[in-house]
């Protein structure tokens, strides 16, 4: 009977003891505490240990995963990371990339551009016109008009800029037809494109010619001898368009007429005007010199340019 006895306690004992585990909550649950070991394979030492709990466990999986979330979301929202990610931004940067090659376009355009105006505007200064048609070579002071035309030049590049600036100042002296004695002519700055054969020019200085006119020489103007500081004078309505010192020129001045003229006037001493200031017919812009080392004597080299071929001053100016 005795024995008896002893069994029941015992199982109402281990009933009491699973009904307190049982009853447990899962918080005190996670609150134990365990105690991770590493040990050596073969011998069985203890290398190291750790007392963790299921609480502090999840605490640092959670933290971890939540801090990482955090930081890749800093840098989508604040680093350009976000253009890597496919379907994140991509309205954004596509409109982006378009203004950005839009401004690049814009800018290798208007490089070009002055690089070519420059360029044509050394050429004219130094004589070096590699594609010369070989009307002017035979010395044809007149121009085939539709030829020229047709094709680009340093004047035509150059007097879209002159005209540009000269259409915001337009001249006082502008007339249709040239009057019985008058030295200035047509006005330049008229908005038409004359023919040079109706313009009518002021003389840039008086004197003597020394070398005329000669292409097959390379010689693209006239060489007019006058006294030291002479003032040389613009020949019609303008804008300077170049105004500065070469080797084999020295101080030379260009300016940019309507209707696709350009005068160029070569050897100065000194130059009185600066690129981009409007002159008018007769203004003074130079002063006669012997500078650069094609100079050998005090004069002017004139040349009168028309719609971007060289033509000989002496056909349209007097010099006398």
């Amino acid at each position: 009977m005795q024995k008896y006895l002893v069994a029941a306690r015992n199982f109402l004992l281990s009933f009491r003891r699973s009904a307190e585990g049982e009853s447990r909550s899962w918080l005190e649950r996670l609150r134990d505490r365990y105690r991770l070991v590493i040990v050596n394979d073969e011998t069985f030492e203890e290398v190291s240990s750790l007392k963790l709990s299921p609480l502090s466990v999840y605490i640092f999986l959670s933290s971890l995963i939540v801090g990482t979330a955090i930081l890749v979301t800093l840098l989508i929202v604040y680093t350009p990371l976000k253009r890597y990610i496919p379907g994140y931004g991509d309205f954004q940067r596509d409109s982006e990339i378009a203004e950005l090659s839009q401004k690049a376009s814009a800018l290798e355009k208007e490089i070009n551009a002055q690089r070519l105006y420059n360029e044509n505007l050394r050429k004219i200064l130094t004589g070096d016109l590699a594609d010369f048609t070989e009307e002017a070579v035979k010395g044809k002071s007149r121009l085939d008009t539709s030829r020229s035309e047709s094709s680009a030049s340093p004047a035509d590049f150059a007097g879209k800029l002159g005209e540009t600036a000269l259409t915001s100042e337009p001249s006082a002296a502008a007339e249709e037809t040239p009057k019985h004695g008058q030295t200035a002519g047509l006005a330049v700055s008229a908005g038409s494109d004359l023919p040079i054969e109706r313009l009518q020019f002021i003389p840039p200085v008086s004197g003597e010619i020394t070398a005329r006119f000669d292409p097959l020489k390379n010689h693209f103007g006239i060489d007019v001898a006058a006294p030291r500081n002479t003032a040389i004078k613009a020949a019609a309505d303008g804008v300077v368009i170049l105004a500065g010192y070469t080797v084999e020129t020295g101080y030379s001045i260009a300016i940019q007429h309507p209707h696709n003229i350009v005068t160029l006037y070569k050897h100065n001493s000194v130059l009185l005007k600066k690129a981009g200031t409007p002159v008018k017919a007769g203004e003074a812009i130079a002063l006669i010199g012997n500078s650069g080392i094609e100079s050998s004597g005090p004069h002017l080299h004139f040349e009168l340019w028309y719609r971007g071929r060289p033509v000989n001053p002496s056909d349209y100016i007097g010099f006398r």
